[in-house]
């Protein structure tokens, strides 16, 4: 049996999701919870590459559920370190999944865009939310 959550036990566990992967969240205001995945961070001498994964959560209490949205953003400054990049992609229906790993002068890391949707869904399903892509 499903235990209900309450909105504030919600934003609790998906705030905790973000810390488990090394990322950063934040309430701006009662239902809702944002925050920043960094996945790969690159550095020299000449500049530098980053890539985070953002992601907003939107609590509707009414409804019990939890509308989501999750983008992937690139920076690179000056002249990126040489890296060695391997992605792949996966799409079933409107869901998709990315992975991608790089190997760089001065770091790298992996992003698995979809992945953290998936933490999202097993937190609200838990408590008896529902979780819904916000489509921007």
């Amino acid at each position: 049996m499903t235990t209900l959550a309450t909105p504030d036990e919600l934003r609790s566990r998906i705030s905790a999701c973000a810390t488990a992967r090394g990322g950063s969240a934040r309430t701006p205001d009662e239902r809702t919870v944002e925050g920043t995945l960094t996945a790969i961070k690159s550095q020299w001498f000449l500049g530098g590459r980053m890539v985070k994964n953002n992601f907003r959560c939107h609590l509707d209490a009414n409804t019990r559920t939890v509308r989501f949205r999750e983008t992937a953003a690139e920076t690179s400054w000056g002249l990126p370190p040489p890296a060695l990049t391997v992605q792949t992609s996966r799409q079933f229906g409107s869901r998709v999944n990315t992975s991608r790993t790089e190997k760089a002068e001065g770091g790298g890391g992996r992003l698995e865009f979809g992945q953290f949707r998936e933490d999202i869904e097993k937190a609200a399903s838990d408590g008896g939310w529902s979780v819904v892509d916000e489509l921007v």
